[in-house]
């Protein structure tokens, strides 16, 4: 069957293929930008997916890396990219290459930033090589300031054989709103950008997906406009819903109870009761800070950091640090990081 998130997907395909084809071709100077936004589970990461196992020629190199959401760090993005790879052969200072990667052993001095990012912009341009590759960048929406710099460099970069593809929610979903408006604008206003916004499914594509999945037979009128209110015509939910109730027929996708996961939480209130401290250690995580810079930062230690993180998840329902430095966004709570 083919993944629902791949159905009513046919055009986003189509330009996808297209912008590797140009830059396959050479026939522009820079990468080729395309910037796929759309809601949680609505299918981003599967259309990318798609993509790549369908280009051809296939890239002679692929960059994935996505944000660090349990514990940000600057440069997050190449830090994965860099993960379990060998560098050895990089013409790159060890100490930077060391800084960028997040190593352990990476020394406490960093260089300037500007120095810095033009030394991740040449680590990138060393990794890509003759290209063509495909730059993959995951959930831009939580990803750290430097990160998101970069990517607008390598987005504007002279002669950098490579399709950039970026993911991200909408910006009311990130952590800092106005900082992911600003990096989305950046990409999408390079020439030649494309920008897709991926919907969710229609109520006709929601019963395309249950034809395919009921051997060809489609379900009753009423039965998709059910499961199309359902699940508000998102793919994830809908693939959820169906391996849930994979074997009691069409109609129990309508009448047996959602999976425990889908069940939409209670709001959390605004007047949620922090302490002091814990306002103080939000503020930190709004900044996107690790608990390591946190605790520098405010002057205690990591463990102590790491409590006050753990009753901040709690006291807020947030399942990570970044819905909790959501939640304080969302309820425009007054809280900031401290200086140091």
């Amino acid at each position: 069957m083919m993944p629902v998130s791949m159905v009513g997907r046919a055009g986003e395909l189509a330009e996808l293929d297209r912008a590797w084809a140009a830059v396959v071709s050479g026939r522009r100077p820079a990468p080729t930008v395309t910037v796929i936004t759309g809601a949680a589970g609505v299918g981003k990461s599967l259309l990318v997916g798609a993509a790549l196992e369908g280009f051809t020629p296939r890239p002679a190199v692929v960059l994935a890396g996505a944000a660090r959401v349990h514990d940000p760090a600057p440069y997050d993005w190449l830090a994965a990219v860099l993960s379990g790879r060998d560098t050895s052969g990089l013409d790159l200072p060890p100490d930077a290459l060391a800084w960028l990667a997040q190593q352990p052993t990476a020394p406490r001095e960093r260089y300037a930033p500007g120095t810095l990012l033009r030394l991740a912009v040449r680590t990138v341009r060393l990794l890509v090589g003759a290209g063509p590759a495909v730059l993959v960048v995951e959930d831009l929406h939580a990803l750290d300031p430097a990160s998101l710099n970069l990517l607008g460099e390598l987005a504007a970069a002279p002669e950098l054989p490579a399709l950039l593809v970026v993911a991200s929610r909408p910006p009311a979903d990130a952590v800092a709103p106005d900082l992911t408006v600003r990096a989305l604008a950046r990409l999408c206003g390079v020439r030649g950008a494309v920008r897709q916004h991926l919907a969710p499914l229609t109520a006709a594509e929601v019963a395309e997906v249950l034809t395919q999945v009921y051997d060809g037979t489609r379900p009753a009128e009423t039965v998709v406009a059910a499961v199309w209110r359902r699940t508000g015509g998102n793919p994830y939910v809908l693939t959820e819903l169906l391996a849930a109730h994979a074997g009691s027929g069409p109609d129990g996708l309508v009448h047996e109870p959602l999976p425990e996961h889908l069940v939409p939480r209670p709001a959390t209130p605004p007047d949620a009761e922090l302490t002091g401290r814990e306002i103080d250690v939000l503020g930190c995580l709004v900044a996107g800070m690790s608990n390591k810079q946190a605790a520098r930062a405010l002057g205690i230690s990591v463990r102590t950091v790491t409590v006050h993180v753990s009753n901040l998840l709690r006291k807020t329902g947030s399942a990570s640090r970044t819905e909790a430095a959501l939640w304080a966004v969302r309820h425009r709570l007054p809280v900031a990081a401290p200086p140091g």
